[in-house]
């Protein structure tokens, strides 16, 4: 049920400049990568789309850079933020909707306006796509920073659809078989290609890791699912038979790669 009441919302607290800077430098750049844009890109900083979303209502939650590689500069990687949208608070069930944004200054990624979910039980975040509304890029060039609000404000509009899918979530009751089958697919999902070794068996993605969690609502075995897939930490076997764990899903393109493959999959059991 939709929980209106700001009193009984998940309290976040909004990131302070400081760890902001900290965990996303590449947000503050004041100048792109010019090794790898052409002269027709235009420059607009984070941080002054970061402001502007302050002044539209959203405060940043959360902040994660990828890791440079080879050839590329910490001060433009890809960096995704995560925003709560003060001024409609909802909350539903054990999970807040939330807005992510995505963009780097190397003129590998565009800004990427995503609606996603945070669930403090677990402090997981998952990342919905619902319709249109669920994603949105918004080029380098022309009115960015007008873009990205207005496509911030127009995800955040959609919130209540989201609302509307994790209740019918909630009350999707799945099988036993149904449940092994999502945790197959979830495998599929983080080891697509057919050579790759998977380490763990499907019933190890389905162990609940609190109380909380236990259940055979589709709601429920998604996030567990979720988790063990994305926190890793399970163990298995390696292709040559030994002993391994999984590992935790931290680059931000793989995050959002399994997160949206995971809940696309769980939108196909509210069909049958």
């Amino acid at each position: 049920m939709l929980d209106m009441n700001p009193m009984r919302t998940v309290a976040r607290r909004a990131l302070l400049p400081s760890a902001l800077t900290q965990s996303v430098p590449a947000a503050f750049a004041e100048t792109p990568d010019v090794t790898r844009t052409s002269r027709h890109y235009q420059f607009i900083s984070t941080a002054r789309v970061i402001d502007a979303l302050l002044e539209a209502g959203f405060e940043p939650t959360r902040a994660q850079q990828t890791r440079s590689r080879s050839g590329s500069s910490p001060n433009h990687a890809r960096h995704m933020i995560r925003f709560s949208y003060v001024k409609n608070a909802l909350s539903l069930l054990d999970a807040v909707p939330e807005l992510i944004l995505i963009n780097s200054h190397d003129a590998t990624s565009a800004y990427t306006l995503r609606a996603g979910l945070f669930r403090p039980i677990c402090t997981n975040g998952l990342v919905s796509q619902i319709g249109d509304f669920g994603l949105l890029h918004v080029p380098h060039r022309g009115n960015v920073i007008h873009n990205v609000v207005d496509g911030a404000l127009q995800i955040a509009r959609g919130f209540n659809d989201i609302t509307r899918v994790v209740e019918q979530m909630a009350a999707r009751t799945l099988s036993d078989p149904e449940r092994r089958d999502f945790a197959a697919a979830a495998l599929h999902v983080r080891y697509p290609n057919a050579e790759q070794h998977v380490p763990v068996l499907p019933d190890q993605l389905l162990s609940a890791r609190r109380n909380a969690d236990f259940g055979n609502s589709l709601w429920l075995t998604y996030n567990v699912v979720q988790e063990n897939l994305v926190a890793g930490g399970l163990h298995g076997r390696s292709a040559s038979g030994r002993s391994s764990c999984t590992r935790a899903i931290r680059a931000i393109r793989e995050d959002v790669r399994i997160n949206v493959g995971l809940w696309n999959h769980a939108m196909t059991l509210l069909d049958h």
